[in-house]
């Protein structure tokens, strides 16, 4: 069965650590430790984009059809402004998800805080030009949004926990080195100018 790509806001990791070893060292707390090299912090979910695309028909009840959101969004993205690279740091794992995900809490600067905010505001212009009403109950019940927090935890998923019970492991400090952020999945947008 193939997956269907989801669309992402992220900032690629590029070290962890002052090398190889210091992620490896993580396997003492994580089952299937995630390659290194994929590692991501997302900085805005917005799920895949046929099912973003439906959500906003559904809630307008047709007014915005599939293929209008689809167009609009795609564009919306391309035009998105990068977030250069940055550090941050780490000094415990959670789990996330419910349980089934482990990531490292990361600290990041004031101003990663601010340009994902920058997003969700520029998430609440596209919708109002989509025509969706009561924005941010839209957002909170999409299915391909899948909001669970009106709040953003900055992390890294890292693998799954060993245990199952859920909780939080104090760990080594790590310095963390993201790259520019960039849209996953970029290549599946519709549209020319990709």
């Amino acid at each position: 069965m193939e997956t269907v790509p989801r669309i992402t806001v992220e900032a690629p990791v590029l070290s962890i650590g002052s090398g190889p070893s210091d992620y490896e060292e993580l396997g003492d707390y994580v089952h299937a430790l995630r390659r290194q090299r994929g590692l991501h912090m997302t900085l805005l979910h917005l799920g895949v984009l046929d099912d973003f695309s439906e959500d906003v028909a559904e809630w307008t009840n047709g007014v915005t059809s599939a293929a209008v959101a689809a167009r609009g969004t795609s564009a919306w993205l391309r035009e998105l402004p990068a977030l250069d690279g940055f550090s941050g740091s780490a000094e415990r794992l959670i789990t996330l998800g419910g349980g089934r995900v482990s990531g490292l809490e990361v600290n990041v600067p004031e101003h990663v805080h601010g340009y994902q905010v920058s997003l969700v505001q520029a998430l609440h212009q596209l919708l109002d030009g989509l025509l969706v009403d009561n924005v941010d109950d839209f957002i909170l019940s999409s299915r391909a949004l899948g909001f669970r927090s009106p709040h953003w935890l900055p992390h890294v998923a890292v693998g799954s926990p060993k245990s199952r019970g859920g909780g939080i492991w104090e760990i080594e400090p790590l310095v963390i080195q993201f790259g520019e952020s960039r849209i996953r999945n970029r290549q599946y947008l519709p549209g020319v100018g990709q």
